[in-house]
This record gives structure tokens, sequence and C-alpha cells, in this order.
């Protein structure tokens, strides 16, 4: 099975349906009709970006779905997860694509792949949102959204996608990085992305430790309780587990099929104490063995959440695939000055 990376468990889930106006022309922002049709993307009807409004004429049952490419910085914010007050992301992306397309909340459905935590950053967050209008071009919209949005979050791409395709539940993949500065001073260039150890880490036997975490097995040792999340499968496959060293930034690179609450931050702890040769790498097995979060809290807490990034969700293949009569993707557009033109003497 190939993967593809966007960046840088599977299921279909139903998309709430469109319904247009009898007549066949766009319904208003305000309409709170009940919807009966599908999420697709087809038709290329002609739109006016000038004012984020399409003018279009959409078909009677059909509907368009967009997938974003997100970047920011998570000092400021309060996870992912939809929240007004303290601010997420989620809430500072609706409020500007709310804005761009001039559509309400529950009408756009946005989701993100992975509902990063409080204070963690993102390279390659993936989401989608829906509209009942097509665009002739991404480009305008792109840079509107980009144009709405603080400095510190960013829309990397944005492009078409499959009816078929969410963002969450279409993830196979996810790649996390943690930083680690293991120095004596820390270096105030990374602070705001590097967890700072004035410990001298043993980078071997973290990477030993590490290696034990290959494979599939039952994390529940190292997952938090979250009081707004389901019980999810605590079965999780990690395919790779890396620990890089770059002078003295320690990077800690885990790919998964997905991850519990805090289960990254919880791995990189028990790693750290092991660098601190506090304790030996094969606790690490010991600890997944007992399933029980009580063994982990005996030797380590969490990590601190400002070292973890969000890199790349990775989708099969089919899942990326760019409906037919839809817009191109949008990766930004360069501006350029227009040369003046001299007379010749």
């Amino acid at each position: 099975m190939s993967y593809a990376a966007v960046v840088v468990g599977s299921a279909f889930v139903p998309y709430l349906p469109l319904n247009p106006n009898p007549n066949g022309s766009l319904p208003s922002p305000n309409n709170t009709s009940q919807n009966t049709g599908g999420v697709g993307c087809g038709g290329a009807e002609e739109t006016h970006l000038s004012t984020m409004k399409p003018t279009v004429t959409v078909a009677a049952s059909s509907g368009f779905k967009w997938r974003l490419v997100i970047a920011y910085d998570g000092t400021h914010y309060s996870g992912w997860q939809y929240q007004q007050s303290p601010p997420t992301i989620q809430c500072i992306v609706e409020k500007a694509l709310t804005q761009a397309t001039k559509l309400e909340r529950k009408d756009l459905l946005l989701v993100g792949a992975s509902r990063t935590d409080k204070g963690v950053h993102a390279l390659g967050q993936v989401a989608h949102f829906v509209t009942p209008f097509n665009y002739d071009s991404l480009e305008s919209i792109h840079a509107a959204l980009n144009g709405l949005l603080p400095s510190d979050i960013r829309v990397r791409e944005i492009s078409p996608a499959m009816p078929e395709f969410h963002a969450r539940f279409s993830a196979k993949r996810k790649i996390y990085h943690y930083k680690i500065y293991n120095d004596t001073i820390m270096d105030p260039f990374q602070h705001r992305y590097a967890h700072h150890s004035a410990y001298k880490l043993n980078a071997a036997v973290m990477r030993e430790a590490a290696s034990y975490f290959i494979g599939k097995h039952d994390f529940s040792a190292f997952v938090n309780a979250s009081h707004n999340d389901r019980v999810r499968d605590p079965v999780k496959n990690i395919f790779r587990f890396d620990v890089i060293e770059m002078g003295a930034l320690l990077q800690l690179e885990v790919e998964g099929s997905g991850f519990l609450y805090r289960q990254v931050r919880n791995m990189v702890a028990l790693l750290l104490q092991i660098g601190k040769e506090a304790i030996p790498p094969d606790i690490v097995p010991m600890i997944l063995a007992s399933r029980d979060r009580k063994e982990l809290a005996k030797y380590a807490l969490s990590a601190p959440p400002h070292g973890l990034c969000l890199v790349t969700v990775n989708y099969n293949e089919e899942h990326l695939g760019l409906p037919s009569s839809c817009p191109k993707t949008s990766f930004g557009r360069h501006h350029t000055i227009s040369k003046c033109k001299l007379p010749f003497y």
C-alpha cells in the first residue's frame, strides 16, 4: 500500500448534505433549511472572487469539499479543538473562513486531522471544509484567508478534495517531531520550539529505549484521561521512532498509525529520564505491559508541549486525488513588480 503525505483507521463519514434553492441558485449564507444532497466536486461554475462571495449556480444535489494544509505556532492558543475563549486554532481558522466565504460555521463543517494540545505547533495540520459553491481558482481565497489570519497561523496549501476524503478519519499515518535543546544554556532562538534539558542526555540509550515503542502495542499506560473525548482504541502501531542528534539539538521523530491523548509527550518524558540515565531502557516494555498510567507516573510526567510539532499527515493516494472540473491546488502566489517601459532615444 502506498501513502502520500499532505505537507511539506479509515472510515467513510457521511457529510451534511446541501440544499440549494428550488430554482437552482446559490442559497444565502443564512439559509437554514434541511439539506438533502451529498458533498462532491464537479462542474466549473464561474466564480466572482473580488468580494470572496462567489456568484455561481449550483446543481441540485452537489457541493464542494476543500482540503487545507495549515501551519501554526501554538504558543498563544489552547490547541486545535474549537472553543472561543481562550481561542483555539480551529476557532480562528473558522472565523477567517466565514469572512472569506460568507458562510456560517455550521455550514463549513471544518474538521482537522489532529486535535493538537495547548501550546503544540504544526507544520502540516490537515483540515477540510465544504461549500455549496465551486471556485474557478483557489489563489484568491488562499490569499484572502492568509490576509485574515494572524501571522502565527498560515494556510500553506488549499486544494479540491474527493467526496470520500475526511481529514481525520482518512489519515493513515502521522509524523510528530519533538525537539530537545541539550546544553547548559538555552538558545533564545529555540526557546519557543524546543524543550531545554541542562542534563547531559545519552542519545544512544534513548535510541535503544525508543526502539521498544516500535510495533503494535496497547498504549494505555501512555495516555492521559481527557474529559472531552470518547474512549478510543488504545492499540496503536508505531512505524518508526528516531532519535537524531543535530549539535545541541536532539530531534525525536515518531511516525504512527495514530496517537492517543498526550501519548507522544508521555513517551518523550520517559525517554528524557532514560537519557539522563536515571532509569534503564528496558523499562519501556515493562511499562507498556502494565497498561496502567499510574505505572508511568512513577517515573515521568508529560513533557512540555512547546517542543512538539505535528509535521506530516499521510493518506492513501486515492484519497488525495483531485476531482474533475475543479480548480488546481493553490500553494500561494508570488508578488511581481511591473517593469517600467522606457522609450528608446
